[in-house]
């Protein structure tokens, strides 16, 4: 069920809605000027004329399309008519919500950030409920409050950005969300401990006992790229691992490594030690995260 201001919509035809939507591709009529491209939403509304124009002329501004208000609409760029069709989703103050279909896929990269910035610019002025579907992350990290990921048509989880980095509840969110993503090994318990593959993992007796006690044989253990240290030397805690490549991004290095046949990534600071091909990779165990059957399992850390 769906409800708005407490108000459920199911049954109610669009129109009843109370709704704005801002589509992929623009949607915005070529042979009118901007300024009755924007009016139009106000105007089929029946909105006393002295309303409409100081409202066309506020998001006008926002938006920065005021030099182009009596410029008819076909004469304008593809962003242009972008920034006019957000305009149009963003002119009534009295919409329950406004739903936003991955809105910036045709507006030039370089534009893009500067979009962001006046759609949560908006938001913060005008308190309006924006919910703004993307497949890029970074798109999604920087500009929502709360996210909800979707995978296989469902919600699998919904939080703030920080919860879904630091907390994924689900595989497919610590992979979708971060970059790289979150690493992944599928485990199993033999002889009180746990193993990938043939690689005994050196992990706390909290996360053995968790995954000694799971019914199912599907069972990963996860760890942010960030987590992961390297090093040329042995420890109790490391494992042996073979390096394929070490990229140096400026204020980190992207470290690509191989561990029982699978690919990892680590994420090392800036200034770190020489990586060669034979090193060693120690895992965060306070931040190794079980996952049964796809989904997280709390456990505490000892």
């Amino acid at each position: 069920m769906t409800f708005f201001d407490g108000h459920r919509v199911n049954e109610l035809p669009p129109e009843e809605r109370n709704i704005a939507q801002v589509f992929q591709f623009p949607v915005i009529y070529d042979t009118m000027t901007v300024f009755d491209n924007l009016a139009f939403p106000l105007r089929n509304m029946n909105t006393p004329e002295y309303r409409v124009k100081p409202k066309v002329l506020e998001v006008a501004d926002i938006l920065e399309l005021t030099p182009l208000l009596d410029r008819k609409a076909k004469n304008l760029t593809a962003d242009e008519k972008q920034k006019v069709s957000m305009g149009r989703g963003l002119v009534r103050d009295d919409v329950t919500a406004i739903l936003f279909d991955e809105p910036l896929t045709v507006i030039d990269p370089q534009l893009k950030w500067k979009l962001r910035r006046k759609l949560k610019e908006i938001h913060e002025r005008f308190n309006i409920t924006m919910i703004y579907v993307t497949h890029d992350q970074l798109e999604a990290s920087t500009f929502a409050d709360k996210i909800a990921v979707m995978y296989d048509g469902q919600v699998v989880q919904f939080g703030t950005p920080r919860e879904l980095f630091e907390r994924p509840a689900h595989t497919f969110v610590g992979y979708f969300i971060g970059s790289p993503g979150m690493n992944f090994m599928a485990v199993e318990h033999q002889a009180d401990q746990v193993m990938f593959g043939a690689q005994p993992l050196p992990i706390n007796a909290q996360l053995r006992r968790a995954v000694a006690s799971a019914t199912s044989s599907n069972i990963k253990l996860g760890i942010r790229p960030e987590f992961i240290a390297i090093s040329t030397s042995p420890t109790a805690e490391s494992v042996p691992i073979q390096v394929i490549s070490v990229q140096d991004l400026g204020t980190y290095s992207l470290v690509t490594f191989s561990l029982n046949e699978q690919t990892f990534k680590a994420r090392l600071p800036e200034g770190h030690p020489p990586v060669g091909e034979a090193a060693f990779a120690e895992f965060d165990n306070a931040k190794l995260a079980l996952y049964i059957d796809e989904y997280l399992v709390e456990t505490s850390h000892e």
